[in-house]
Parts: structure tokens; C-alpha cells; sequence
């Protein structure tokens, strides 16, 4: 990496550079008619030089004081009449110090002041100079100290956009990570919503059908060897589920089959009758084609509250209702509730009826996975979801799906 001076040290030598060029190019030029010599007032001429070029050493620091500096000693020296030369060369650097490394709109007021006083002066010394074409220097000065002005306001200018810019990239950037972590949140979260639906059906299958073989293994060995048929079964569907599910944990390509949807809602009823529900099922014809995230969202949902059924209620019978719409999808499951058995003291109210933070709304305080899961699933997709006990006993799930989905996200 090349060696680069100090701000400080560059600005030092600046500032020694300028108070020779000054001095030198001021004592090389033939004197002025009239003029008065450098020497003269203590060498007053060669001090004022020399003070306004080495005032350059903290321009960057003090960029108003240097500009006032190197003003005042350039209106001194041409008021006094010393000899012309370039002892305007500080003043300048200093003009275009004060607004490149200013503060925009107070910094060029100032300047603009500086600058009237200035032209002011020299205008009012140069009223008797002789030749008269010589007055012409004088507006080169004003002319110059003008363009210093401009030429650091241009600087400063290119600097604040330059610095926006950055600003903005590492805003965008900030904004590009907080959206990919969100994008890595929304489908974490949709995997583990796969996941414990998956599992909770599967689990309820299984451990209902375990039950059953149990109880029947020792009388009917014919029936043991049915629900031993639909555990494997169940469970084996599960594991490809999961499988499916994981897939894209290692690879996008991973040529994982779909996702479930109501195409395989007879199958969903199939399995539930075999756990021990009397499923009654009510479906309208789509007009047309359901998208898959709405498709998928539907099979989730009465996944999940028929799988509750079968968790807290057991045999009983349930009502699913499918009414394809125009604009939406209404789905409702409701149980009549467990059924009363004489002597059986498990006969009692649905689970869910029995929270004391259900409210008439539907809504819980502190509901299950399984109900925030499905009201998080139909609120992605714009839509609602009410989970309620019916007085007269049993549950209630109804859902209202959009057909063309309003969420942001996708399941």
C-alpha cells in the first residue's frame, strides 16, 4: 500500500510552498510604477507574504479564521500599495478551502461577504494606479477569488451526493439482509408448521389404531392385523411427508414431491374413519382451478381439526363442509363432542370448551400450536379463521380462504 503524508503534514508543506511562491514570484517581477517596495514598514510586504501562505497549515481545521487571515493581510498589502504579484495565491487556496470543507449555504455567505469587502478595497486602492490598463489585475482577482469559491462549493457539492450515495447503498444493503433473514424466518416458520402437522396427524393415527390392536389383539387377531396395516402405513406416509418437508433444508433441486392439497382430502377422510370418526362430507365443485398455497392451506387446516378430534374426543361424528366460491374457499368441521358412555368418566366437555380464555369471538388467549397454526396459515393468505365450542355441544373450525391470496408470504 503506497506510503500517503498526514492531512496535517501535506497542508504544512501547502503552506510553505505558497508563502514562496508569494515572496518569490512578488520579488522576480519588475516592481510596479509608484509601488512600494517589500522592505518598507519593517518589511511589512515580505510579513504579509509570508502570513498568508503558512496560514494554509490549519486551512482544513480552521477554514473560516484562514480565509478571514489571508483576506485581511491581501486587503492590507494592495491597500498599502506594495508591488502586485501573485501574493493572491493564499487567499485563493483559502476561498476554496472555506467552501469545500464548510457547511454549505453559512460558508458561502461568508465568502460572498469576504469577497465584496475585498473588491471593495482593491477597487478603491487601485483609484489613482497608473497605467490605468493595470486595474485589469484587479478584476482578475475579483474574477479569481470568485471561481476559488465556486470550484469549493462544486468539491463540497460531490462530496454530500458521494457520501448520500454511499449512505444509500449501505442502507439497501441493510435492508437486503433484513429481508433475507426474514424470507429464512417466514420459511422456517412454515417448515415447522409442516412439521407438527404432519406429525400430530400421523401421531393421533397411530396412537388411536395402537389402541385399538391392543384391545382386539387377543378376540380378533384378523382386526389387530388391520390397524398393524394402517400404522405402517400412516407412519410411512409421515416419514415421506417429512422428507418432503426437510428436503429443503439440503437442496432446492432436491425433486421433492408436492405439497398435500384437497385433491387428497379423500384419502385425509379415509384414514380418519379408520381412527374411529363417523365423516360426513359436503363439497362443491371449483369453478375454477384453486391455487396451490390455497389448495395446501385448506388440506392443512382440516388436517389439523380433524386430528384434534381424534386427540381430545375420539369417535364421535364430524361434519366437513367444502364450498368453493368465486372469490373464496369456506371450509367448517364441527364434532358433536364426545360421546356419552354410562360409567365411562372420560364423558365430558370438548377440551377447547373447558379453556378459560376462550372467548365468544372464537379467539384464545393462550390457544394450542395447532389453532395458531391454522389462523397464522389463512391470515398469510388474507384470510379468517374461527375456532369456537357450539352451545350445544361439540366444536367448531370455519376458514375463509381468498382464492387469489392477499398475504405476503407462501406456504
Amino acid at each position: 500500500m503506497p506510503y500517503r503524508l498526514p492531512v496535517l503534514a501535506q497542508d504544512v508543506l501547502l503552506g510553505i510552498f505558497v508563502a514562496v511562491m508569494q515572496v518569490q514570484g512578488t520579488v522576480a517581477k519588475p516592481a510596479d510604477v509608484g509601488s512600494r517596495p517589500l522592505t518598507d514598514l519593517g518589511h511589512l510586504g515580505y510579513g504579509l507574504l509570508i502570513v498568508s501562505g503558512l496560514v494554509l497549515a490549519v486551512r482544513r481545521r480552521w477554514p473560516v479564521p484562514v480565509f478571514i487571515t489571508a483576506a485581511l493581510a491581501s486587503l492590507v498589502y494592495y491597500t498599502i500599495d506594495f508591488s502586485d504579484g501573485p501574493g493572491w495565491i493564499g487567499l485563493f487556496v483559502a476561498l476554496y478551502t472555506l467552501t469545500a470543507y464548510g457547511d454549505g449555504r453559512r460558508s458561502l455567505v461568508i465568502a460572498g461577504v469576504g469577497i465584496t469587502v475585498l473588491a471593495i478595497g482593491w477597487l478603491i486602492a487601485a483609484a489613482d494606479i497608473e497605467p490605468r490598463a493595470a486595474i485589469g489585475w484587479v478584476f482578475f482577482r475579483i474574477a479569481a477569488s470568485v471561481m476559488a469559491a465556486a470550484l469549493g462549493e462544486s468539491a463540497r457539492s460531490r462530496h454530500v451526493i458521494a457520501a448520500e450515495a454511499q449512505e444509500r447503498a449501505e442502507l439497501a444493503e441493510r435492508t437486503r439482509e433484513e429481508e433475507a433473514r426474514a424470507r429464512v424466518d417466514a420459511e422456517r416458520l412454515r417448515i415447522a408448521r409442516e412439521v407438527h402437522d404432519t406429525v400430530a396427524h400421523a401421531i393421533a393415527i397411530i396412537n388411536i389404531q395402537a389402541g385399538v390392536t391392543a384391545h382386539v389383539l387377543d378376540k380378533r387377531p384378523e382386526r389387530a392385523r388391520e390397524t398393524l396395516e394402517t400404522i405402517e402405513q400412516t407412519s410411512s406416509q409421515a416419514l415421506h411427508e417429512m422428507r418432503a418437508i426437510l428436503g429443503v433444508l439440503r437442496d432446492a433441486n432436491d425433486g421433492r414431491a408436492p405439497q398435500p392439497g384437497l385433491g387428497q382430502i379423500d384419502e385425509l377422510t379415509s384414514k380418519a374413519r379408520e381412527a374411529g370418526l363417523d365423516i360426513n362430507l359436503e363439497a362443491t365443485s371449483p369453478a375454477t382451478p384453486l391455487p396451490s398455497s390455497v389448495s395446501n392451506a385448506a388440506y392443512r387446516i382440516l388436517q389439523e381439526s380433524i386430528t384434534n378430534v381424534i386427540r381430545h374426543v375420539g369417535p364421535t361424528r364430524v361434519r366437513v363442509a367444502l364450498d368453493h366460491g368465486v372469490d373464496a374457499l369456506e371450509l367448517r368441521v364441527t364434532d358433536e363432542g364426545r360421546r356419552y358412555v354410562p360409567g365411562d368418566d372420560r364423558a365430558r366437555p370438548h377440551p377447547l370448551e373447558e379453556h378459560p380464555a376462550t372467548n365468544g369471538t372464537g379467539s384464545s388467549a393462550t390457544p394450542g400450536r395447532g389453532i395458531l397454526g391454522m389462523r397464522e396459515r389463512c391470515q398469510l393468505l388474507g384470510g379468517e379463521l374461527v375456532a369456537r365450542p357450539l352451545p350445544g355441544g361439540g366444536f367448531e373450525v370455519k376458514a375463509r380462504l381468498p382464492v387469489a391470496p392477499t398475504g405476503t408470504a407462501h406456504l
